[in-house]
């Protein structure tokens, strides 16, 4: 069976990437860079451009942000996922995290308030410096919240967006080579590389990210390869939908294990199964019919 959708079991998904206030030109380039390759990346994997945005310099004001938010409110459904990157400088002044944009800056709790009235599954990627202040402030049930730092003390320029898009585009990201790239995949590839160049710069390792909520992998960031096709092929595209829906509905069946009888409980998963190994048929075939060698067992290549 190919391609199988690693958790992202959401009919739809809004990616919103904002670059933040450099300061300096050198940081203006970084911040600038960094959030298109994010933003084209998340265009890839959500299948439809339309469902991106990405706000940077003079358009990432507070109502810029608060504007994109809302209309994920009025738009996204439960079911649904948002996905949050911010990119560039954080402050802390030890009672509330901001975020440097053009304008007067965004606090961590208007950015909790806004979250909190969108009912999509969430995950927010902060990668800017003191972003750790805003863990536990965000995290809940239905959000994962990744930081480039552990606390709002790290109060460094950090490293951490560039690795993130980084991350994005490299197979090194993808451990299961399932051509999918999951939030959790790319977070533990940043981790290492940011380590890894403090390492090369001999340095002190001041930059610890963290990650906070349950079943990050459920977040698909990225398609590579082969896993590409499903975000430019209609059929593809339509199949991945009715997989991610089989998906959920496993994932459901999955949370109610516990309270149920070993016998019922497997006379219900097994047609979902079945289910779901069909729609993967349906895809290698699809893909044999773009050319796309499919490996027995089950790998497009």
């Amino acid at each position: 069976m190919a391609w199988l959708g690693a958790g992202a079991a959401q009919a739809a998904t809004r990616v919103v990437v904002v670059a933040g206030m450099g300061g300096e030109p050198q940081y203006e380039e970084r911040f600038g860079k960094w959030s298109e390759q994010v933003a084209q990346a998340s265009a890839t994997a959500t299948g439809d451009p339309g469902q991106v945005q990405r706000l940077a310099g003079k358009n990432a004001r507070r109502e810029h942000i608060q504007a994109a938010l809302k209309k994920a409110a009025e738009e996204l459904k439960a079911g649904d996922q948002l996905v949050l990157v911010l990119i560039g400088h954080g402050s802390y002044d030890g009672s509330e995290y901001r975020f440097n944009i053009e304008g007067p800056d965004i606090t961590g709790s208007e950015l909790a308030a806004m979250l909190d009235r969108i009912p999509a599954q969430q995950l927010v990627v902060n990668a800017t410096s003191s972003s750790g202040a805003l863990a536990e402030k965000l995290a809940n049930d239905r959000r994962v919240v990744i930081t480039a730092t552990r606390s709002g003390g790290e109060r460094n320029a950090t490293r951490f967006a560039g690795f993130w898009a980084e991350a994005l585009t490299s197979e090194a990201a993808d451990t299961d080579k399932d051509g999918n790239v999951t939030a959790r995949e790319a977070f533990d590839y940043t981790v290492r590389r940011v380590a890894d160049a403090f390492k090369a710069d001999n340095a002190i390792l001041t930059e610890r990210a963290r990650l906070e909520g349950r079943e990050p992998a459920r977040f698909v960031v990225s398609r590579l390869g082969p896993a590409a096709l499903f975000a430019g092929d209609p059929q593809l595209a339509a199949l991945r939908a009715e997989q991610d829906q089989i998906i959920a509905r496993l994932a459901e069946m999955k949370a109610l294990k516990a309270n149920l009888p070993e016998d019922e409980y497997y006379a219900r998963i097994e047609p979902v199964l079945v289910e779901l190994a069909r729609v993967g048929d349906r895809i290698d075939a699809r893909f044999a019919a773009l050319g796309v060698k499919v490996e027995e067992g089950g790998d497009a290549m």
